[in-house]
């Protein structure tokens, strides 16, 4: 059941979020227009902290350019997060306000993501007085870079003092229009674990290939028969992915290379089986080298585990979106194989992760996460900002909310 505060009911949560949208919006423009790449997001870190120190909000630094903040008093405690990081892409939306560095840009929402934590942080702000209990606020470093902030910062003890019950998070998501929320219970997205191979052979000369060792040819062949892992050890009923991505070897045409550099990634729902599949991987990677006389190195990268949202969370977050947007605007949202490093925090505490659209009303589709032309609705920040306030108050209105 979703308790509302009595002083303010959950429908003014989107009217005081529609009223400071102008706020949002500057704020997201700013971050936008002075991206940065994972773990070096100084800048955006001081503006945050600018933010915070104007609302009057105490906060401390973690990981170098994460920004913990803490807004009431009390037992109780629920986290909201926002990641901070942006991407290697070189933006080519040709909006006035467009990235100011050359091949870094917000092309994954992060800045937005941003700009609704602090549009929510100013609504809770508000009503501090009436919080009963401490809503945590975590502006998170590298979520798109492994080993990833979350993983970093729950280390250093992000998690401590206090303790939060549950935490929320979201990510703007361009397969709904404005206005529409979606979510789903147990498994949303998958592990993401990076791979990397580099095959030895020995050069010759492209017309005597009985005096080497092709390294291409075993790549090609591996690269043909990792894919028996995911077709025959693999319970075809849970979903996996194993990805053959880059390959690199030599640069002439009568000359065989002495190496090939292979990358990839492999992705699950299922932890257990993910393991054993990286185990596969250079097993046989190692035998099907030595086959032809040649050397494997296979070097992974461990990345974030699969985010597996609290079943009693997700229920809770979407009775509150259902009060505050109606229940038309409130959808299941199919599980994908992305990575999200938010999971590291629903590995320790229940969690829960939703989407927020922001695809203009008028349009069927609009360019996809990771897009160089990714320009989401800014119309849409203020659902969100109202959605992550009233998640929270509510949680910490209810005496049993599990």
């Amino acid at each position: 059941m979703v308790i509302v505060n009595s002083k303010n009911s959950i429908n003014n949560y989107l009217k005081d979020a529609l009223d400071i949208s102008d706020e949002i919006i500057s704020n997201r423009r700013y971050l936008h227009q002075n991206p940065e790449l994972s773990f070096v997001e100084y800048n955006t870190s001081q503006y945050i902290q600018g933010k915070l120190s104007a609302m009057g909000i105490p906060f401390t630094v973690m990981a170098s350019t994460g920004v913990i903040a803490h807004i009431g008093t009390g037992l109780r405690c629920v986290a909201l997060r926002a990641d901070i990081d942006a991407l290697p892409i070189h933006e080519e939306t040709g909006l006035e306000f467009s990235s100011k560095f050359d091949g870094v840009m917000h092309a994954c929402g992060h800045d937005a993501h941003t700009a609704m934590l602090l549009g929510a942080a100013k609504l809770l702000k508000r009503q501090e007085n009436e919080l009963g209990g401490v809503i945590k606020l975590i502006f998170q470093p590298g979520e798109e870079k492994a080993p990833g902030g979350a993983n970093i910062l729950i280390k250093e003890g992000v998690l401590a003092n206090p303790t939060p019950e549950v935490i929320f998070g979201q990510h703007v998501y361009p397969g709904n229009p404005i206005g529409e929320c979606s979510f789903v219970s147990g498994s949303m997205m998958a592990s993401a674990d990076e791979l990397y191979w580099t095959i030895k052979g020995k050069s010759c000369h492209a017309a005597q290939p009985h005096q080497g060792t092709d390294p291409i040819l075993v790549a090609a062949e591996l690269i043909s028969h990792l894919q028996s892992i995911i077709t025959k050890m693999r319970n075809p009923l849970s979903p996996g992915v194993l990805a053959i991505t880059s390959i690199h070897a030599g640069n002439v045409t009568n000359i065989v290379p002495d190496s090939v550099e292979i990358m990839g990634t492999l992705r699950s729902f299922d932890d257990e089986w993910r393991h054993l599949a990286l185990s596969e991987i250079e097993r046989r990677s190692l035998l099907v080298a030595e086959l032809h006389g040649a050397t494997c190195e296979f070097k992974p990268l461990i990345g974030y585990p699969p985010l597996v949202n609290n079943n009693k969370a997700v229920e809770f977050a979407r009775k509150t979106a259902e009060s505050l947007f109606g229940t038309k605007k409130v959808t299941d949202f199919e599980p994908k194989m992305w990575g999200e490093d938010f999971a590291f925090y629903a590995q320790q505490i229940p969690a829960c992760f939703w989407v927020m659209g922001v695809r203009p009303l008028d349009i069927d589709s609009m360019p996809g996460l990771h897009n160089d032309k990714f320009t989401p609705d800014e119309d849409a920040f203020a659902y969100g900002t109202a959605l992550l306030a009233s998640v929270a108050i509510n949680w910490l209105n209810n005496p049993n909310p599990f």
